[in-house]
């Protein structure tokens, strides 16, 4: 059988193995560019991000109506006292006037008074007060309106508010419930490759990635939360770790942390889909566990540009990308990789 160099590209073991008359390894075959379930997992984590930026888009808006809404209760407790002064400013006048009477009595205080001119003088006071009234009245009047029409927008902005609330939890659940089941899809045709012990292909992207202007290095992946770390022990290696495991979901897209050129793609064993990336200066980066590749052996790749997606092949228990940064292409050969990156100018937290 014609053993493959991991350090050589696929056209070149192709041509060797021709002319020994052996057959490309099944492990190391690729079918060619594919179109699938990967690039429909990378759509609908972009639906996803959009979906979310819609969601924070339309919290803050529900924020912003809870916030209208509470200003407008406090603009009802406001009216409220204020009207409850009116009333009370109304009834104290109208329990006056009731005291000293009507427009009866006053006609026979006049006819039977020994001053009608203090009398007058006392009309008119209560003419005043009658005006103010009637004042009262109008201001009450207006109050009331503008009550009612402040209860009113607060009933229509807690209503909007929970219809928002509702459609965004809907369109979320909808595209999450999607992606889950592409996920999984997608890690149930790398299982069944890896067992075959035969690449399915590469799957190309409708979008490629990129590190922004006069960035040399990135993290392997974009978002990520860290779990086992280099050189940690634990039941699932035969002696340490041998690099830095990032938490992400299956089908995140993996990035080459810098340019290089694609040296090899395997597909079975502990590493399940495994890319390795050999880098100028010596160093090489190898990504595994993979539930996807979107690059080919012999291939160069830009900084930032997706060479992958993650899952959960080969020895592994879970979604995450094992990463690893090496002397050499081969196993044994890794060091520390946050320690790289750091002397990088690269942050990894």
């Amino acid at each position: 059988m014609c053993l493959r160099h991991r350090d050589r590209p696929l056209l070149v073991l192709a041509v060797l193995c021709a002319l020994l008359g052996t057959a490309v390894p099944a492990a190391m075959a690729s079918d060619g560019p594919v179109i699938g379930t990967g690039a429909e997992v990378a759509r609908l984590f972009e639906d996803a991000a959009k979906a979310t930026a819609k969601y924070e888009q339309g919290r803050h808006a529900a924020d912003a109506q809870r916030t209208a809404a509470a200003r407008l209760q406090g603009q009802l407790a406001l009216q409220r006292n204020e009207l409850t002064t009116i009333h009370d400013a109304i009834g104290g006048v109208a329990r006056a006037q009731y005291r000293t009477g009507g427009p009866l009595a006053v006609t026979a205080q006049l006819l039977f008074a020994d001053n009608p001119e203090e009398l007058m003088r006392g009309q008119r006071l209560a003419w005043q007060a009658e005006t103010a009234v009637n004042q009262l009245l109008g201001r009450a009047r207006q109050a009331e309106r503008r009550l009612a029409v402040t209860e009113g927008n607060a009933r229509t902005a807690r209503r909007e508010l929970e219809v928002r609330q509702a459609q965004l939890a809907t369109i979320k659940q909808g595209i999450n419930s999607k992606l889950e089941e592409a996920q999984w899809e997608l890690q149930g045709e790398a299982d069944r490759s890896v067992a075959a012990g035969k690449c399915a292909g590469v799957v190309r992207l409708g979008k490629r990635g990129s590190a922004p202007a006069g960035t040399a290095w990135v993290t392997p992946v974009e978002k990520y939360e860290l779990s086992a770390g280099f050189d940690s022990a634990g039941e699932h290696w035969a002696h340490r770790h041998t690099g830095q495991d990032f938490a992400v979901d299956i089908g995140t897209p993996v990035r080459s942390v810098g340019a290089g050129r694609v040296v090899s793609v395997s597909c079975g064993g502990g590493f399940g889909i495994e890319i390795v990336v050999q880098h100028p200066g010596g160093y090489y980066s190898q990504y595994a566990h993979l539930a996807t590749t979107t690059v080919d052996q012999g291939e160069q790749v830009r900084a930032g540009q997706w060479i992958g997606q993650s899952g959960t092949t080969g020895n592994s228990t879970g979604p995450h990308l094992h990463f690893e940064v090496r002397l050499t292409p081969y196993l044994g050969s890794g060091v520390d990789p946050l320690p790289w990156f750091s002397e990088r100018g690269v942050r990894v937290e």
